[in-house]
């Protein structure tokens, strides 16, 4: 297919109307599995251990982190609402190179198994040996199982972040209960408040783009909303079909490359519905409970870590977490511990895995792909699964097995591909969206503070490279 025919059936649209919007409660999932997704290396190693060693002073920077996420999430959603199109495939209809370099970044980001053996680093804890290596080996080929012979692959996906976010909500509850004392509390309100935009001495550049690239999501994870929503039947995505395993479900035929609905009365009426209660379902399923995660997984690591001067930066941190919790309050409490974070981080790793399978499946369908019998989104989806599970499998099995520098590595690369789609999405919600649902006012604002976020923290971490040489 020559490059003119390609554009032009990328920049086809297909006219239909918006969907009736549904209720709120049918709308819960997608930022139920980004957080589930998300809540795992930020929320239980990087953001504990930074406060493990610099105190509560950088708590403002989750919440602000988290705050700039969401406007940035909601632009995301707001293209595929009104187009089915996931955002990757708005970037490539400019230019197919967005798209590759997007599919290489999340290649790069989530290659590296940080997530997952860092879940079976703590669950050695938990049993009391093992060689997490070949726990973590084991670990991605069940979640490619698991992935290949489930029917629909988002709702199999949403059940066990839904299931991984309930029981992580209950050990915070616990610990509310039992560990944290009134103090503590007390501590964090005043730093979050006395030291806004400051930095603890001790903690370098490097490790906190790495922490704002794991608060909530971050790089490639924010992008793949817009396939979660799609497959939630979001507005557009209505129109068009799942993600099914070739192997279970039954493949559908291939929809329109986009679609676009009239800027009529009615259609405009819906729209502002579906807008209001995305934004609730994402606000609250998502920020809400980030932030919640972050702020009591921090006081928890200053209650019972900070000021130990035998803490290491690697996860033995929170096996030294886990025993004060068992001198604390009991042995229960420790191994509750342990189980809820490895399974934490298995499940985080099993979501990580499917972003970069969607996102390079639909990239490579829509963008080369789109005539061939051969290779459907679905078939796509499961090579690219596939592919990182063996490379990763190939990264530990090759020596290179620190969970804390897998992690700082991914999560770094995950703030610079941040700032990167940040910008496009400003010109793909203002330039490729009619007049009346673009990107204005107040969200405009939002994400050009995003990017001079992103920007500084990236532009800081060069400069302190740069200056080792």
């Amino acid at each position: 297919m020559s490059h003119e025919t390609r554009t032009a059936r990328l920049d086809a649209a297909a006219t239909r109307d918006l969907p009736e919007p549904m209720s709120l409660r049918r709308m819960v999932g997608p930022g139920v599995v980004a957080v589930g997704i998300g809540m795992a290396a930020g929320e239980i190693i990087l953001w504990p251990y930074l406060t493990a060693v610099g105190g509560l002073g950088l708590l403002w920077l989750a919440i602000t982190t988290l705050a700039v996420q969401f406007f940035i999430n909601m632009e995301i959603e707001r293209y595929t609402l009104a187009t089915g199109q996931t955002v990757v495939a708005g970037f490539s209809r400019w230019w197919t190179g967005w798209g590759i370099l997007i599919c290489l970044a999340g290649a790069f980001q989530y290659v590296w198994p940080g997530w997952a053996s860092s879940g079976s680093t703590v669950f050695t804890y938990l049993i009391g040996g093992g060689d997490a290596v070949w726990i973590t080996v084991a670990s991605l080929v069940i979640i490619g199982v698991l992935l290949s012979l489930s029917k629909v692959i988002y709702t199999a996906v949403e059940r066990v972040e839904a299931v991984k976010v309930a029981l992580t909500l209950f050990f915070l509850a616990v610990v509310i209960v039992f560990v944290i004392s009134l103090s503590t509390w007390g501590d964090g309100a005043r730093e979050a408040v006395v030291g806004f935009g400051q930095i603890p001495e001790g903690i370098s550049f490097t490790l906190l783009l790495s922490a704002i690239g794991a608060a909530g999501a971050g790089g490639v994870h924010n992008l793949v909303l817009s396939n979660w929503i799609r497959d939630k039947r979001y507005g557009m995505g209505a129109h068009v079909p799942l993600l099914v395993s070739p192997i279970t479900g039954r493949e559908e035929a291939a929809g329109a490359a986009r679609y676009q609905f009239p800027p009529d009365a009615e259609n405009l009426d819906r729209w502002r519905t579906w807008w209001k209660r995305a934004n609730l379902e994402h606000f609250f399923t998502f920020a809400a409970v980030c932030f919640v995660t972050i702020t009591v997984m921090s006081l928890l690591a200053y209650e019972t870590l900070f000021g130990r001067a035998d803490l290491a930066s690697n996860p033995t941190f929170l096996r030294i977490e886990g025993d004060v919790l068992a001198q604390q309050v009991g042995d229960w409490l420790k191994l509750l511990f342990f189980a809820i974070a490895a399974v934490s981080l298995w499940a985080a790793s099993m979501g990580l895995l499917d972003i970069i399978g969607r996102v390079a499946g639909d990239f490579l369908r829509r963008t080369y792909l789109a005539t061939s019998a051969r290779w459907t989104e679905s078939r796509l989806y499961l090579a690219v699964v596939w592919g990182e599970i063996v490379l990763g499998s190939a990264i530990l099995l090759a020596g290179f097995d620190q969970p804390l520098t897998l992690l700082v590595v991914s999560t770094c690369a995950a703030s610079v591909v941040t700032l990167l789609y940040s910008i496009l999405l400003i010109r793909l919600n203002r330039k490729d969206l009619p007049p009346a649902i673009r990107i204005r006012g107040v969200r405009l604002g939002a994400m050009l503070v995003a990017i001079g976020f992103y920007a500084f923290f990236a532009v800081a971490v060069l400069v302190t490279q740069l200056d080792r040489f």
